[in-house]
């Protein structure tokens, strides 16, 4: 009774409306692969039909499909490159923007002057923040969606200081700027030797991987040593045994990932904040 008395007071209890969950399509909706993706796939599952024919290994028929598409993902370089590339790009920008003030223009007409020098991996974004100053937007509401296209912490440390800088209209800016974009070249230093202890492993990996599938390869089709392999169970204990070598290098392209900063401004910030 007690516990049926204090159910009913929670429940009149007035609680704040959740945003709803957004839905999730199916397994098979979400997956989207690209065209050489599903070429490989495709080429895969032929050449895994035609193995099995030919010697017997129906573990080929689905082993070689899933070979052909996860081993180039998961042996290829990560995509910290990219991101460093872009980390760059936007020193290079700052740095042109920081320029550009000192002669005396104004924050609003120096961000236009920096399109044409914009670099190429920053230049949509660039251009967007133009083309809205140009259709009379706020600047802080322009350099906020500029944080949302750039979709990065460091984007949001640069539109920060932009707005700061809009709302005060003073004659720092320049060198705050300048200052940044020492910070972002020294974050980009360490993150190139970062990249390059991590290319060392999975340069590793790749030989290792590779050496394997082709001495898999060479037993299956002449040796006498896995041919406890081919029975039902034996080809069921070697799915299991690939199943780990390859969930292993999984774990190692997770490992040498890396997680991206929290952002603070935009609304994908205010949605982690709302969670």
């Amino acid at each position: 009774m007690v516990a049926g008395i204090l159910g009913v007071i929670v429940g009149m209890i007035p609680s704040p409306e959740r945003p709803a969950a957004p839905r999730r399509g199916s397994p098979v909706a979400r997956l989207r692969l690209s065209r050489r993706s599903r070429v490989l796939l495709g080429s895969g599952l032929i050449v895994g039909v035609v193995v099995a024919l030919v010697s017997g290994w129906l573990l080929a028929i689905v082993l070689v499909p899933l070979a052909a598409v996860g081993l180039p993902f998961l042996l290829s370089a990560s995509d910290g490159q990219d991101r460093i590339a872009r980390l760059e790009a936007m020193e290079e920008w700052i740095r042109s923007l920081s320029g550009v003030l000192t002669a005396g223009v104004g924050l609003e007409q120096a961000l236009i002057a920096t399109l044409r020098s914009a670099p190429a991996q920053v230049r949509p974004e660039v251009s967007r923040l133009v083309a809205r100053l140009r259709a009379r937007w706020s600047t802080e509401a322009a350099l906020r969606a500029l944080a949302d296209d750039l979709d990065d912490s460091t984007g949001d440390l640069i539109a920060a200081n932009l707005i700061l800088g809009a709302r005060r209209r003073g004659a720092g800016l320049a060198a705050v700027l300048e200052s940044l974009a020492e910070s972002v070249a020294a974050d980009v230093r360490a993150r190139r030797a970062i990249e390059a202890d991590r290319a060392k492993p999975r340069t590793t990996a790749r030989w290792v991987t590779l050496i394997t599938v082709g001495v898999l390869i060479v037993l299956g089709l002449t040796g006498d040593y896995v041919a406890p392999y081919r029975s039902g169970l034996g080809q069921f204990v070697l799915a299991l045994m690939l199943a780990a070598y390859g969930g292993v290098l999984v774990w190692m392209r997770r490992m040498a990932a890396g997680r991206p900063l929290a952002r603070f401004i935009g609304e994908k910030a205010l949605k982690e904040v709302a969670r």
